[in-house]
Parts: structure tokens; sequence; C-alpha cells
């Protein structure tokens, strides 16, 4: 099985800022909707899953905003941005319950913790694949022999499927020291500090030497590291992807979608240009499975 797990918020304002502005009568921003679409059709082009879920970051305050005060601080306060991608947000939960695809959001949690958490659960599971999709390299500590990213480094159409070597070739660094890396230069977009004086070269330097952002501490005698050792210890811990976030995902559920069906759901939504993205196709496997092409 091959589970294709969406970052719905990632993909939505990629969408968002990548198309015009088009609106509907009412003036909703309809843009988002559209284009989301199109790059999961395209996704289900390209890497042909089994099996599908979609995640929402919840509107409510996550324990990161317990943990740290300042955490996503200096967000877009752009009040208009934010209302067409709530509303957005809506919009698509009503179309994938048309297409009876499973919508996760979890008060508490970031959309990445459950994302981290449903890929966990998924690979408990005997030959079972995830590939994330996403525009978030904070989802690379997420990477490994099971699980993969599917993200774009330029256009919004140029996506490359990373890897752990993607991973290393692109941060010279191995996933899972993603968290040591952000622990030491922290994180401008979500307003969190690392360690003052650190920068982007020099922690991947102290990585590739000495290893964990502990073992850079008690190893390296960096006098930047031992008086920002609270910041960092901090900024590692807002980093880090939980992968248990307390619920059970059933992948049973999570089936893609008939191109018959998403054929339906698209005429019903208007959108006639996306229905040429859909085909009826039998494979040797299931051949009274449609599959989409």
């Amino acid at each position: 099985m091959k589970l294709l797990i969406l970052d719905g918020n990632s993909v939505l304002h990629r969408a968002y800022y990548a198309l015009p502005d088009w609106r509907n009568r009412s003036g909703e921003a309809t843009a988002g909707v559209y284009g989301f679409l199109s790059i999961l059709l395209k996704s289900i082009e390209d890497l042909q899953p089994t099996h599908l879920a979609i995640v929402f970051d919840h509107p409510s305050p996550t324990f990161r905003n317990l943990m740290y005060v300042g955490y996503q601080a200096n967000r877009e306060k752009d009040r208009q941005i934010s209302e067409d991608i709530w509303s957005m947000i809506e919009k698509l939960k009503q179309v994938f319950q048309l297409l009876s695809v499973p919508v996760f959001q979890l008060e508490g949690f970031e959309a990445d913790d459950v994302i981290g958490t449903i890929g966990a659960q998924a690979q408990e599971i005997k030959d079972t694949g995830v590939i994330i999709i996403t525009g978030d390299r904070d989802l690379m500590q997420l990477v490994n022999d099971q699980v993969n990213l599917y993200m774009s480094f330029k256009g919004i159409s140029d996506m490359t499927v990373v890897d752990s070597d993607k991973v290393k070739e692109r941060l010279g660094i191995l996933p899972s020291q993603v968290i040591d890396y952000k622990a030491l230069v922290g994180d401008s977009s979500d307003n969190y500090p690392g360690v003052p004086g650190i920068g982007p070269v020099g922690a991947i330097k102290l990585i590739q030497e000495f290893g964990s952002f502990e073992d850079i501490v008690n190893k390296s005698g960096n006098k930047k590291i031992i008086d920002g050792y609270e910041n960092g210890e901090l900024s590692k811990r807002l980093a880090t992807i939980k992968c248990d976030v307390p619920f059970t995902f059933t992948i049973a559920k999570c089936q893609v979608p008939s191109a018959s069906k998403i054929t339906e759901v698209l005429l019903e939504l208007g959108y006639k240009s996306l229905i040429r993205r859909v085909a009826v196709k039998s494979t040797d496997e299931d051949s009274s499975r449609p599959r989409l092409f």
C-alpha cells in the first residue's frame, strides 16, 4: 500500500498565492480550492497512491503556544488572507466529505503533529509506504526508509520526491538532525530563537562534527552554545514534530476515490477543466477499481 498525506495548509497556501485572485459572485475566494484539487490530481497521477488522507491545522492554540508565548507571533496578520484561507479550508472539507476522503484536524496540535502520527501508525502496517505532500521543510525530519516527502523547491508544478539522500544533499545533514539544526538556528517564520550567534553554515558544521544538539553542548566547548543552551533546548522542543498524538488512524477508511466519483464531484463543483485529468483505467491487480491518471 502507498499512503499519500496532504499537508493541507501548506498546499492551500501554495495554490492561493500561485493563482489569480478568483472569487465567486459572493466575493468568496475560490482559487485556492481549485489549485488544491489540481495539485492533488497531479500528485495522484505521478505517485499512484492506494490511500489518501488530508490534514489541516486546527484554528485553536497548540501546545507550542503554551510552551512559548512568542510562538508564531509574527505570522501574517492580513485579515483578508486569513479569512480567505479558513473559508477555503471549510469548502475543501465539504469537497472531501463528498469524496469520502477523511480530513484530520485535532485541537491543541498542528497539522505537522497529526501528519507525523499518521505516518508513524501507517509504518506499523506491513508493506506500507508514506508520501507527504508539503512545502514545509520542517517535515524533512520525518523522512526515513518508509516515509518520503513530495515537495517543490521552485515553482508550483516542479515537484520532487525527497528521500533521506535528498535531505542530506540539500541540507548536509540527516533527516533526524533537522531538529538539531532548528535548535541552533531557530525559525524566523515560527518566531523561535535558536542560539544567538549561530547561523546556518555554522550550525551545519557543528552537527557534522559533533552530531546532536546535546552532543554539541557537551563536547564542542563553544561558548555561544553554552550561553545559549536554554534558547536552543526550547527551540529543539518547539521544532520536534510529535508522532504520538492521541488518536487512532484507520487506513481502511482512506482509499483513493474512484475516477467516476471524482468526476461526479468535479462536475458538481463546476470544475470542468479538471475533469480532463481524470480517466478510468483498469489494472491487472484490480480490474474493477478505477484509477486516476
